[in-house]
């Protein structure tokens, strides 16, 4: 057995299934769920994703026992929770805000689920003091809220919610309070700690990089809908919809034809993806790294020629705009060490490096 089916086997026998079926949530006329079914595997880390509204929120809310659902089921590992009190779910939740008591220590707020439910002095303690050391905070324990910084408000905040060993860890954007920095590296923590615990876990954010960073699984939900529910890169790669390839990462809108199943474009051709519209006239959408660029050489008739707008050093990478004869702006993404190679005004020649591409109905 290899390291990594050994991981998810320990995942899966550690974990709980939560099913999600056609959940419906209606405020004031608006459905904020629109008929949601989602299925998360034991022990599988899944993202919800989608602009403010979109129902991930409500989601989550549902699943904690915080909202009642108008109709749809709920079960975890089998069980009907729908009816159940937010007490009988045995989740563990983390939120945005980091709800810690003030007048308690780091070690108290881990402990007060556990004093909840019973437990001596002496178990909580200990369990306590293995939390903390699980997001490394044990040098920290006898500090207060105000004592500590954003970033380690919330890693005792995913603590406490750990201690109680819930069935279903529920994050409703832990990160979106902190700083960049900061957000990357809890981000990155709480990944390694769901890996090491093998709680079953949902993660609502609005940040893509976030999902796409941590999940198993990305869900892309839009007006009370699940548009696509995949693996980060499938997802990335794959969109099934325009609203997922405009909502995950940079998309170019380019003119194109489609002959003998592939699409014509920049003077190139690639294949379409499942789904695409027939054409022959279509819009395909295509990611900044789907493109090529290069100096141009000609008179600047060739296809695929276009003039420089912008010339951008972003740290890991650069990033070209460029717009066509045909008055399209197209974004491509280049090694940094490029960028420097074009200037605004050059003369450039784009064309597609081949990779598989939605294609939607022209306008």
């Amino acid at each position: 057995m290899t390291a990594t089916t050994e991981a998810s086997s320990t995942r899966t026998d550690r974990g709980i299934a939560v099913e999600l079926t056609d959940l419906r949530r209606v405020y004031g006329g608006v459905a904020a769920l629109d008929g949601l079914t989602l299925h998360i595997e034991p022990g599988e880390f899944v993202a919800l994703l989608g602009p403010s509204g979109c129902g991930k929120t409500t989601a989550l809310r549902c699943l904690a026992g915080l909202e009642d659902p108008d109709s749809g089921t709920i079960t975890v590992g089998g069980r009907d929770v729908t009816s159940v009190p937010t007490s009988k779910r045995d989740m563990g939740m983390v939120f945005q805000a980091y709800s810690l008591f003030p007048h308690m220590t780091a070690r108290q707020n881990v402990e007060f689920g556990l004093e909840l439910r019973g437990q001596d002095k002496t178990a909580r303690r200990a369990r306590a003091g293995e939390m903390l050391d699980l997001v490394g905070l044990s040098e920290h324990a006898e500090k207060y809220a105000h004592q500590l910084s954003g970033g380690q408000q919330q890693r005792v905040a995913l603590a406490r919610a750990l201690a109680i060993e819930p069935q279903v860890l529920l994050l409703d954007e832990p990160l979106s309070a902190l700083d960049a920095k900061v957000r990357t590296q809890l981000r990155d923590e709480i990944r390694r700690i769901q890996l090491e615990v093998g709680t079953t876990t949902l993660f609502v954010t609005h940040d893509q990089e976030e999902a796409l960073a941590v999940a198993d699984r990305v869900g892309v939900m839009s007006t009370g809908r699940l548009e696509q529910l995949a693996a980060p890169a499938e997802l990335y790669s794959a969109p099934v919809s325009p609203f997922v390839a405009d909502f995950v990462g940079l998309t170019n809108r380019l003119r194109a034809r489609i002959e003998g199943g592939r699409a014509q474009v920049l003077g190139g051709s690639v294949p379409v993806l499942p789904g695409s519209a027939a054409g022959p006239d279509v819009v395909l959408l295509v990611r900044p790294e789907g493109v090529e660029v290069a100096p141009a050489s000609g008179a600047g008739s060739e296809p695929g020629s276009a003039t420089v707008e912008s010339a951008s050093f972003l740290g890991g990478h650069g990033r070209v705009i460029a717009r066509t004869a045909a008055g399209e702006v197209v974004t491509v993404q280049v090694p940094n060490t490029d960028v420097t190679k074009y200037h605004a005004g050059d003369r450039v020649v784009l064309s597609p490096r081949g990779d598989a591409a939605l294609a939607v109905a022209a306008d």
